[in-house]
């Protein structure tokens, strides 16, 4: 079957470790079924398995992709979960330490064809394109379970979003208007920050710059270059949700002082689980909130979407499409 697909791995040039060719047809363990994919989205997570962050070489070839939406063995339209737990586990599967992400252990998305545990495949609600809803289950689902479930945000509440252009700040601006918040946005790049605004920000400012009131949480996906703003920014007893690091984890002033002095918390967050994807999907629906897609392209063509990632031109989801 076509698949797009790690072959070696290249911490420095990750793109020339993508082949894009066939591969055998998955093999279905019991308890796990079959996806016909119809669409696909890029992520971070697939740059870094390109890396070899997260990806062994001796697990290659590895297909590439979290997210996907298509058809079951039985013609339903569904997605995909992308949190591979162990059997045995019970309860969030983002805590299981046994877990995985799709393209990790087991084969991705970015082929004709996936096959995951039959308890990974959530109903697709037919308000939803396969592209738009091919978003949902890595960037979406994870601004999701930080905006609903870890930040405390309450209707009326401000959060900030820190680096707007990337899925998961996409993301979190849209649902955090959807939803009722007072949404700040921040962003090196002046034409990132007006389309912030466009997509549901109620502001949008340079990175670091001095925001008009403290705000109730952070949500922080890109580390080391904003950190040190996103502590100054919040009140006290405020929350910083961070699910990601892109400029690095070691920022040059951590803020542990005024983290403790004013008793502001610090709550990791990782994807989200099969119950909240199912929510976040019937959320989209009901609310009729649509993802941010920057462009379709052909799978075939999958190398010039993840070079958009890597060069960071990219200003929400690039949909990949069979």
């Amino acid at each position: 079957m076509f698949a797009v697909y790690a072959g070696e791995i290249n911490p420095d040039d990750p793109l020339t470790g993508l082949v894009i060719g066939e591969r055998p047809e998955p093999e279905v363990p019991d308890g796990w079924t079959t996806v016909t994919v119809k669409a696909a989205s890029i992520n971070h997570h697939d740059v870094w398995s390109l890396r070899g962050v997260g990806l062994r070489a001796e697990s290659l070839p590895m297909i590439l992709g979290c997210d996907a939406a298509g058809l079951d063995e039985d013609g339903n339209e569904v997605l995909v979960h992308a949190v591979i737990s162990d059997p045995s586990w019970r309860g969030d599967e983002t805590l299981d330490p046994k877990r995985s992400l799709l393209s990790e252990r087991h084969q991705g998305t970015f082929a004709e064809r996936v096959t995951v545990p039959t308890r990974n495949v959530v109903a697709k609600p037919d308000g939803l394109s396969f592209a738009e809803a091919a978003c949902l289950p890595t960037a979406w689902l994870t601004a999701y379970r930080m905006l609903f479930t870890q930040s405390g945000l309450k209707q009326g509440d401000t959060v900030l979003v820190q680096g707007a252009g990337g899925g998961v700040a996409t993301a979190a601006i849209t649902l955090a208007r959807a939803a009722g918040f007072r949404g700040y946005a921040t962003s090196r790049d002046e034409d990132k920050r007006e389309s912030a605004v466009e997509i549901g920000a109620h502001e949008a400012f340079e990175s670091g710059a001095r925001l008009p009131s403290k705000v109730d949480a952070v949500i922080e996906t890109v580390g080391a270059a904003t950190w040190s703003h996103s502590v100054k920014s919040m009140r006290p007893g405020g929350t910083i949700v961070i699910a990601g690091a892109t400029s690095g984890d070691a920022p040059a002033h951590a803020e542990l002082t005024r983290i403790f002095f004013q008793q502001m918390r610090v709550h990791g967050s990782t994807m989200g689980t099969r119950d909240e994807l199912h929510a976040l999907a019937q959320f989209m629906d009901v609310t009729g909130t649509r993802p941010l897609i920057d462009r379709e392209i052909p799978m075939a063509e999958a190398a010039s979407g993840l070079e958009s990632v890597i060069d960071g031109s990219v200003f929400g989801k690039i949909v990949l499409t069979l």
